[in-house]
């Protein structure tokens, strides 16, 4: 088993909320399922990694809760954004 990478866990989030643009989770959420395991382990610090990345850069919008957590959804706005780089996966 190998652990995915900080972009492998981005690009999955942002494949996961382009098909479910309706989800909204917690790390640990999306960490259980999200993200199941598929034969490959991920530290949910690289999750955490890949949430911060993707909020910085407007992709996905964290909100805390009022369980004082932090609710992680898609940014609807830059969904053109998301797909062009779910596009370009391979290139």
């Amino acid at each position: 088993m190998c652990e995915m990478t900080q972009s492998h866990v981005a690009r999955r989030i942002l494949d996961y909320l382009r098909r479910h643009p309706e989800a909204q989770d917690t790390l640990a959420g999306i960490a259980e399922w999200w993200l199941p395991e598929e034969k490959i382990t991920t530290r949910t610090k690289t999750i955490e990694e890949a949430l911060d990345e993707l909020v910085a850069k407007n992709l996905v919008i964290g909100r805390t809760g009022t369980d004082s957590q932090i609710h992680y959804r898609i940014n609807v706005t830059k969904l053109a954004e998301i797909e062009a780089i779910l596009e370009n996966r391979d290139k």
